[in-house]
């Protein structure tokens, strides 16, 4: 028996939203081919393009493999393009190609279909409350990765 139960930890609760929205895109996104990773890169390139593969695994919230291994695929799929940076010739910025801006603008309109589900569960002030406690868990999380990791090598 441990001293807190499961139901009783905000981290289980996140966790299980979490997946059930990840579960709830990638239903939707079979159609297309997608996965949500896969998406998820579309769709930041959309916002961000020659973003570089570092860039987007931090922005997809993904290891460096991971996105190596995304991009590959997207690739061969031939939805991204993959050039040297101008100026630092190691990086390769990565753009939309035509297929995949199509593509993203169909797949994203059955991920918004999801998204706006979401947020009608919620009136408007609920919503930008939740997402004020959701950038708090954040944020204390990230400090407790610091601090407390500190605690662990004592």
């Amino acid at each position: 028996m441990t001293q807190l139960p499961m139901d009783q930890r905000i981290g289980h609760h996140l966790k299980r939203a979490e997946q059930e929205l990840i579960s709830a895109k990638h239903a939707v996104l079979r159609q297309f081919n997608l996965s949500v990773p896969q998406y998820t890169v579309l769709l930041v390139l959309s916002e961000e393009p020659g973003a570089s593969g570092a860039i987007l695994a931090r922005r997809c919230l993904v290891t460096p493999q991971t996105m190596s291994s995304v991009l590959a695929t997207l690739s061969r799929r031939e939805l991204i393009e993959r050039k040297p940076h101008p100026l630092h010739s190691h990086i390769l910025e990565t753009r939309l190609s035509p297929s995949g801006r199509e593509l993203l603008a169909k797949a994203d309109e059955v991920a918004i279909r999801v998204e706006m589900r979401l947020s009608e569960a919620f009136s408007r002030e609920e919503e930008g409350e939740f997402v004020r406690f959701l950038s708090r868990c954040a944020e204390v999380s990230a400090e407790s990765r610091t601090e407390l990791s500190d605690l662990g090598e004592e």
